[in-house]
């Protein structure tokens, strides 16, 4: 029998190319067939069904072959063999053989070649491979096949098939049992470099099966001998287990230790672990690491690898401090951490290698060491307690914060640009969560914090969309202003000398939609400032435009993406809803519980009309600079907001006493009844002023045209009078008849303005020359001469007419540019 299973394991024969796929489902058969022979109480027919199971991944060559027939391919078998389920039959028959070293090993060989592929994984974990093989990873074997097999066979089943259910099958408490015997086997007796790779395989497993199921490694006892194999070798325990146990400073036991500190993490997300990681003194051991790196070689760790253990150890502690804060401020945490960061900043010609995930950035200087301290301290100071915002406080953290915030902003512009706006953002979180609420704090901040807030508000808009983190920095800055300056008035008014309500209003004017609420939200903080409502109205933004107008051009571009119904004119239309969105409108009616906002209450958190609304309240709804008639349209609505804010409540309220079938009381139904009338009175009202509005503006607009028309028409009329006048004057110029004609009418015309009495022994002396046919007045001409002419330039020479400097010949005027007549 042993015989033919052995031909078995030899490549079949074909006649034609067809054959393998015609007699593929045959040979499926015959080889899951040959699977179940596994059952066969004979330990030579079972060792050699596993030899010729892996002979199919590295089959014997035939000498001789029958004539007319070939070898089929090296993967025929392999695929029929996933065909059949063969790996799913083999795994079965792992009961058999638990009790036959020799067998149990062949056939972990054999699972651990068709373990290879993603097929026979599938297979392999649904008849529960993992299970099976974990829990007997602790079984008796002198060789040590039997465990290095098995975690092979675990790996590929964790790559090659279905992680969740298997990761599900190895947290079995029979499981984790298994791998921690044998995991402390090898920890505490093993010696072979093998020896280290295998165990740090097991804990990567541990650390798996960690993430998923964390209550069976408690239960075991496992997790707590985790957490003293991470800490013994900084805090002094004693444990039989690590009495003689020292780690050596080769490549195995580095990546244990940073192994264990993973470990550390996985297990910190469980609260039931809070308890063990305080009894293990986890904190403690990790703030060994919380220290200047002094010269190399005075660490147990080399210089670079020590670095690296640092970097993950104070990594460990953002996420396992918080939880244990009592063991935190005990260690003294805030004072080690401001000292660290004081070495961080200091020049002391330390230079870091930049070496693993955690040194990013930190080659050739302390910016992974410094950037992982800040995110220790925004992991604190996020927990919330006062005890250790005060211990920072009290520290002088704010101002060191501040050094270092300017330190950072100084070399923002190196190649570690991002690294260096991750720990501005980290500072300005910090000062944040430190000042937030508390009026002494905020002094402390002072002038030096906001000098380098505005300083920071003053980026270059276009970064914001660099995809460096530009966009935080600019966040975490307005939050800053308003936890830090906000509520503080000699610090607001410092801020508004500095031009910072200018700057704010600019950002407001980018428009930028993740920006808008926050910024509208300090805009209604500082405006309880009465200095800030003098710096709104001056503003000026692009194109002239006022505070007031941006305003209300948020607020209609609101309204048009909420979809509330309003004309082109922008009135109401919807009486009874004059606030309501389409989006809105749309949401059915649910009762919500006491403890729950409606709809109508998120609204206001949602959108920034309400915040609108608190800014024109303080600056007024009249005579706001820069504003259109169209404008105060708009206005006239958001004057009111309130009152259609509380009417659409109310509303809310009686739809969902209607959803409930609840029936007011008559006095409570009429009250409902006023208040619903009410508001839509009030929107009747607001749309008639609207009307009314409109209607003055369109009368003036016609007035003005109409004005505009007649200004033309005139300018037409004074150009025809002109046009007219100058060919009168070339009629008399060139028609005789008709300068005699106007000469008649010009006599006519003088004459007829003289008196007609005229007084008696009066001489009366005529004014014209006679017989002369001209229009224009003449008469004679006197010239006095009293000083020589050598002297005054001429007769005429100082006359408004003549000419500066006259040439005067024989006494006469010889060229002047004009003559006046006198009469």
């Amino acid at each position: 029998m042993c015989d033919i299973i052995k031909i078995c394991g030899l490549p079949f024969l074909k006649e034609k190319m067809s054959d393998e796929a015609t007699y593929g489902n045959i040979v499926a058969e015959s080889l899951s067939q040959l699977g179940c022979l596994m059952r066969v109480p004979s330990s030579q027919v079972r060792i050699q069904i596993c030899n010729s199971v892996a002979n199919f991944y590295s089959p014997e060559s035939t000498k001789k072959q029958p004539e007319g027939f070939q070898p089929t391919s090296v993967m025929y078998k392999i695929q029929m063999a996933e065909v059949g389920g063969l790996a799913e039959t083999l795994v079965l028959s792992l009961t058999v053989v638990e009790n036959h070293l020799q067998e149990k090993l062949a056939l972990l060989k054999v699972l651990q070649l068709l373990s290879s592929t993603p097929e026979n994984c599938k297979r392999m974990a649904r008849a529960q491979a993992a299970c099976r093989i974990c829990s007997r990873l602790s079984d008796p074997d002198p060789s040590g096949q039997l465990l290095f097999r098995s975690s092979e066979i675990l790996w590929n089943l964790l790559e090659n098939g279905p992680k969740e259910e298997i990761i599900n099958q190895l947290s079995n408490i029979e499981c984790i049992y298994g791998l921690k015997d044998s995991f402390i086997r090898l920890l505490t007796k093993g010696y072979r470099h093998h020896d280290r790779q295998l165990r740090n395989d097991l804990l990567v497993i541990a650390t798996l099966i960690a993430e998923n199921s964390r209550p069976p490694m408690v239960e075991s006892g496992f997790a707590k001998q985790l957490i003293l194999f991470a800490t013994f070798t900084e805090v002094k325990s004693n444990n039989p287990l690590v009495k003689s146990l020292k780690l050596l400073h080769n490549h195995e036991d580095f990546e244990m230790k940073k192994l264990l500190f993973n470990v550390l993490v996985v297990l910190s997300k469980d609260l039931s672990t809070v308890q063990l990681l305080c009894d293990g003194k986890v904190v403690l051991a990790l703030f060994n690491y919380v220290k200047a790196n002094e010269k190399p070689g005075v660490h147990d760790w080399p210089a670079a690898r020590f670095e690296e253990l640092q970097l993950h150890a104070i990594a460990t502690l953002s996420t396992v401090a918080p939880l244990l804060v009592e063991d935190y401020m005990t260690c003294q945490g805030n004072t080690r951490i401001l000292l660290f960061l004081e070495w961080c900043s200091s020049q002391d010609g330390f230079s870091g290698q930049g070496n693993s995930f955690h040194g990013t950035g930190g080659r050739g200087n302390k910016h992974a060491q410094m950037r992982y301290s800040l995110r220790l301290l925004r992991s604190m100071v996020s927990v919330g307690d006062e005890a250790v915002n005060q211990d920072l406080c009290d520290q002088g953290a704010i101002s060191q914060l501040l050094g270092l915030l300017k330190h950072t902003m100084a070399r923002a512009d190196g190649s570690d640009g991002t690294v260096q706006l991750e720990m501005q953002c980290d500072i300005l979180f910090i000062l944040s969560s430190v000042c937030e609420s508390d009026l002494h704090k905020k002094e402390l901040f002072g002038t030096e914090g906001v000098d380098v807030l505005l300083q920071l508000l003053k980026m270059d808009p276009s970064m914001l969309h660099s995809g460096l983190g530009h966009n935080k920095l600019l966040f975490c800055t307005l939050d800053c202003i308003w936890s830090c300056i906000v509520g503080c008035f000699p610090l607001e008014d410092y801020f508004l000398e500095q031009k910072g309500m200018f700057i704010i209003l600019d950002l407001l004017a980018l428009n930028l939609k993740s920006l808008t609420n926050l910024v509208l939200g300090i805009l209604v903080e500082f405006c309880d400032n009465p200095k800030t409502i003098s710096h709104i109205t001056t503003w000026r933004g692009k194109n002239n435009e006022s505070a007031p107008k941006l305003l209300v051009l948020l607020w209609k571009q609101e309204e048009e993406e909420l979809g509330v119904k309003r004309d082109h004119y922008g009135r109401i239309i919807d009486a009874k809803k004059p606030l309501v969105g389409q989006f809105q409108e749309e949401q059915e009616v649910t009762p919500m519980p006491v403890n729950c906002f409606s709809i109508a209450i998120m609204e206001v958190a949602e959108n920034i009309r309400a915040k609108i609304y608190s800014v024109f309240s303080k600056l007024g709804f009249e005579n706001l600079p820069g504003l259109s008639v169209l404008d105060y349209v708009t206005l006239s609505i958001i004057s009111r907001y309130l009152d259609f804010k509380v009417g659409e409540v109310w509303s809310e309220i009686r739809a969902e006493l209607n959803v409930e079938n609840i029936r007011p009381v008559t006095s409570d139904h009429e009250a409902l009844d006023v208040i619903e009338k009410h508001t839509e009175n009030v929107s009747k009202d607001v749309a008639a002023h609207q009307t009314e509005m409109i209607e003055n503006h369109q009368q003036m607009e016609l007035q003005e045209e109409q004005q505009k028309y007649a200004e033309i028409k005139e300018n037409h009329k004074q150009s025809e009078i002109v046009l007219k006048s100058w060919d009168n004057f070339l009629a008399r110029t060139s028609n005789y008849e008709a300068l005699k004609r106007a000469k008649r009418l010009q006599e006519k015309s003088i004459e007829s303005s003289r008196p007609k009495a005229r007084p008696q022994n009066v001489t009366m002396h005529s004014t014209q020359i006679p017989r002369l046919n001209t229009t224009v007045a003449c008469g004679p001409v006197v010239t006095v001469e009293s000083t020589p002419s050598k002297f005054t330039g001429g007769a005429l020479a100082d006359t408004d007419l003549a000419l500066k400097r006259v040439p005067i010949r024989g006494g006469a005027l010889q060229k002047t540019r004009s003559v006046k007549m006198f009469y």
